[in-house]
């Protein structure tokens, strides 16, 4: 199993939008999360004291093969339908790297 943290802003002006949409989410994009061997899958919310806020999301990994199942989820047209709702409430962080949408972060302790 591999854990998986990452962080992306969120636009202040859609907090409740995507609070509603994530109370709700499609029952195909759920399959498909499972599907894709992720489990533990949460996304945290925070707003940082200059009024930003950030979604901090953390997820374990059972599979064998990451970027192939990362891959197949990318690929689902229900999924792609999901992102295209939740992308524009979004911001990626100034430092993401190249073509990166959520930024990873690094794990740097963990205790079970």
């Amino acid at each position: 199993m591999q854990r998986y943290g990452w962080i992306i802003g969120l636009r202040p002006e859609r907090v409740e939008d995507y609070k509603r949409e994530h109370a709700a989410v499609w029952p195909g994009v759920l399959k498909m999360i499972k599907e894709c061997n992720i489990q533990n899958y949460s996304i945290y919310l925070r707003r940082f004291p200059d009024g930003a806020y950030y979604l901090f999301s953390y997820l374990e990994y059972v599979g064998e093969d990451f970027e192939g199942d990362m891959a197949r989820m990318a690929a689902d047209p229900l999924t792609q339908q999901w992102w295209d709702v939740c992308k524009p409430m979004q911001t990626p962080i100034a430092n993401a790297a190249e073509g990166e949408w959520w930024a990873d972060l690094e794990e740097i302790f963990h205790c079970d």
